[in-house]
């Protein structure tokens, strides 16, 4: 990522890097800069240019003034009437699209309140990854945002809370977009162990141990794969704390399907199915600076679902954590089988509420598409919480209600539940959301299905193609407000 500082005006005016203004549509602008007389001048010589302010729009601009010139970026955002904190985020991010190959250092003027939006959208639009070749050569390297100078501290405020944010998105992307072969469980392992520091504890589960405690539905996955499957809980102890919290990861790090094998073109990105687990990888690295008074636990459930020698087949019935048993009819319904035992082991902690982060079912894909997250839960009260969150980040979610007569479509013959519907092309993802919650024991829960939202086909303002780290940033807008 760039790096991103702020300065006031008195600051701004001895710079010398190009400035970057939004505009909206009826010529008004965002933020101090430019001096109110200098204002129409530059938008008129803008839009001689062609320049309209429609969203997202850039044109560069040299302006004269008191005999000095300096380099604008005007940039749009649209109708007024239409403009938010996530207008700004994806403004930002065409700002730092059009300046990457022209400028070093770009200085951005906003108010102070709208401060983390923008520096949000340069951030995550600086993102790219590298690790399998060199990324294009880009000139910028470093934003400054300039706010009224009595807004300093708030805009720094914003600023380090941003760049905490974008950090820990920017990480999942990097393990989402990791080839599958290059992110084993002992590799997502051995990086939950790095992140060990004062306040944060982390316990690395193997397999013997996973079969002691009983962890027959989340082994049962695992057993198609010649790689060994973890089990992480990772848990962050502020000195002073109230609320315990948990949060549960589906690590899938690559889904063939097992023997219900997937038809190859779905393959091509199952190497996201771990952006559940991921996510919470990425929340825990940045949790001891960001200092949330709760406590916070986090659990991920990793391993490989292959249609090995022993892979399981369906027909099997496995033993879950919590005793009960399940009949496996489709092994590409995995995640909520390790999911199952991850939430089963959640609630032996006397955590107070449990979130859950899943790519889990292609439905939710059909119904909300990829800019939506479904959510379903037991307790609207922590919904709201989240979903408070959630406007804050501009993340969308939209909740699924959890259909009790829907729960006659997991209930098996021969076991406990089944782990698919009965009627197959109906209500997919509610009943995934019906058989987790057989597993919470009662706690206050919220499911997540992120699998339309954790991976973007097509780039976007301030996402590139792949991973996005989708609702990374509302999880840690809900554990600061605690």
């Amino acid at each position: 990522m760039i790096s991103a500082s702020t300065i006031n005006l008195n600051d701004w005016k001895s710079a010398t890097d190009p400035t970057c203004v939004f505009a909206f549509e009826d010529g008004q602008i965002l933020g101090a800069l430019p001096p109110t007389p200098q204002r129409k001048p530059l938008i008129d010589s803008a839009k001689t240019e062609g320049f309209k302010a429609s969203l997202g729009q850039c044109a560069a601009v040299t302006f004269a003034a008191k005999a000095a010139s300096r380099k604008y970026l005007l940039v749009g955002l649209g109708k007024k009437q239409d403009y938010s904190n996530e207008t700004l985020r994806r403004a930002a991010g065409c700002a730092y699209h059009h300046a990457k190959s022209r400028w070093a250092a770009l200085s951005v003027s906003v108010p102070a309140a709208d401060s983390q939006a923008a520096a949000e959208g340069l951030l995550l639009a600086s993102y790219a990854f590298s690790e399998y070749r060199k990324p294009e050569p880009e000139k910028l390297g470093a934003a400054k945002l300039i706010v009224e100078n009595a807004g300093r501290p708030t805009a720094e405020r914003a600023l380090a809370k941003a760049a905490l944010y974008c950090e820990a998105v920017c990480l999942t992307r990097d393990l989402v977009n990791r080839g599958p072969s290059d992110k084993t469980p002992q590799s997502l392992a051995q990086l939950a162990r790095a992140l060990k520091a004062p306040g944060l504890n982390v316990k690395v589960i193997e397999r013997s141990r996973a079969q002691q405690l009983g962890m027959g539905s989340f082994l049962g996955v695992a057993r198609g794969s010649s790689v060994e499957p973890v089990f992480l809980h990772l848990a962050y102890k502020p000195k002073q704390r109230a609320r315990k919290i948990g949060l549960v990861g589906k690590g899938i790090t690559f889904d063939s399907g097992g023997l219900s094998l997937k038809p190859p073109a779905s393959m091509e990105t199952m190497k996201m199915d771990m952006a559940g687990a991921a996510s919470i990888l990425s929340v825990f690295k940045v949790l001891p600076r960001l200092k949330p008074r709760a406590e916070i636990h986090g659990f991920c459930a990793i391993t490989y679902n292959m249609p090995g020698p022993d892979a399981m087949k369906p027909g099997d019935v496995i033993k879950a954590m919590n005793g009960k048993t399940i009949e496996v009819l489709n092994t590409d319904a995995e995640g909520r089988l390790v999911l199952a035992d991850a939430l089963a082991y959640a609630c032996r902690q006397k955590l107070d509420c449990i979130i859950d982060l899943a790519t889990l079912t292609g439905a939710v894909v059909t119904a909300l598409g990829s800019k939506v997250t479904a959510a379903m839960t037991n307790d609207k009260a922590l919904l709201r919480q989240l979903l408070a969150a959630a406007a804050k980040t501009d993340e969308n979610f939209c909740e699924l209600p959890l259909v009790r007569d829907y729960k006659e479509q997991i209930k098996s013959s021969i076991a406990d539940l089944q782990n698919i519907g009965k009627a197959r092309s109906e209500a997919g993802s509610i009943i995934g959301g019906l058989f987790l919650e057989e597993f919470v024991d009662g706690k206050p829960w919220v499911h997540l299905d992120i699998a339309g939202t954790a991976w973007n086909d097509s780039a976007s303002a301030y996402c590139p193609v792949g991973g996005t780290g989708s609702v990374v940033r509302t999880i840690l807008e809900y554990l600061s407000a605690l």
